[in-house]
């Protein structure tokens, strides 16, 4: 297989494709415009990721097609394109195009029990957790919102006044910032802006990897 060409942006025709998608999702309207993702969607970002690799590693490009199994949701596609680089393809750097644009974060999606237990003993720690904070107010500083599944009230074993308890309740921890859709974002300066995005999330994922780990995802049978 050849290597990408050199990312030169993503084309207007990548959010075209994804805004006419959210309206047109079905295989039939998929295999049509299935040229259209292979070169303003697929490959962009397969360029994009290459030109990341040397700084942050290997990517796992996430497939289009979306799990129906359990939802209740049946559309066959997803209305984006993510890509993750990271440990165990559950924690590290995470980026997405849609029809909004380009969003951009890190941290950790958690895949057991025992990997959340480990997350919170750290933020109770004074230490690690005190050193998160600082992490975290930096990170809301600099636009990139909070996110991951979490409990509405303490968890188990954790008073409701501890000093930490809106990061307690996370029972995984995600940073990500909305880059929208620019004019540079057709241009070569996307891949500069998802690398400084990257690199303000590092303190975040060198966090997670030091106090949580990341875990890999069973496989599908």
């Amino acid at each position: 297989m050849s290597a990408p060409a050199a990312f030169s942006g993503f084309p207007p025709a990548a959010l075209a494709f994804y805004a006419e998608l959210e309206d047109q999702n079905s295989r039939d309207w998929w295999l049509a415009h299935k040229d259209v993702y292979d070169r303003d969607v697929r490959e962009p970002m397969l360029a994009l990721l290459d030109g990341l690799e040397d700084e942050f590693g290997e990517a796992k490009l996430f497939r289009p097609n979306r799990d129906v199994r359990f939802s209740a949701d049946k559309s066959p596609y997803k209305t984006h394109q993510g890509a993750l680089v990271g440990s165990g393809t559950v924690l590290g750097y995470y980026v997405q195009l849609s029809a909004d644009g380009l969003r951009a974060g890190g941290g950790f999606r958690a895949v057991s029990p025992a990997q959340t237990a480990r997350f919170r003993a750290a933020v109770d720690a004074p230490s690690s957790g005190l050193e998160l904070e600082a992490v975290l107010e930096t990170l809301r500083g600099k636009d990139f919102e909070l996110m991951g599944e979490q409990v509405r009230t303490a968890p188990r074993g954790y008073a409701v006044d501890h000093p930490r308890i809106a990061v307690l309740r996370h029972k995984e921890l995600m940073v990500s910032r909305d880059l929208g859709a620019p004019a540079w974002l057709s241009t070569r300066r996307a891949l500069t802006v998802v690398r400084d995005t990257w690199r303000a999330v590092r303190p975040l994922t060198d966090w997670l990897e030091e106090h949580v780990g990341a875990e890999t995802v069973a496989p599908r049978r």
